[in-house]
């Protein structure tokens, strides 16, 4: 079986960026998805979502552009879900 990468667009909309504790909340959902791996991208960083630390170093900021990159299986499926979850950190 062969994979493809799927790719999606999105911007960090929480007022405060990606912080802590949505950082631990997107991984607990990154390691409920099939895809065998998902990565976030800005323009200059890249990170694997199924690390806190990684996906902290990336310093997402209000306003922020990123990339979700998903491979594996149900990649579309996988890059929709965080790109919801994103869409509606509200904190």
């Amino acid at each position: 079986m062969t994979f493809k990468m799927i790719t999606k667009k999105t911007k960090i909309t929480a007022p405060h960026g990606m912080h802590a504790r949505p950082a631990a909340e997107l991984v607990k959902l990154v390691k409920t998805l099939d895809p065998s791996k998902i990565t976030i991208s800005t323009q200059t960083k890249s990170a694997n979502a199924a690390s806190m630390f990684s996906i902290m170093a990336l310093g997402l900021k209000n306003g922020t552009e990123i990339t979700i990159s998903s491979e594996g299986g149900n990649e579309s499926e996988a890059a929709q879900q965080i790109a919801d979850f994103i869409a509606n950190i509200k904190e």
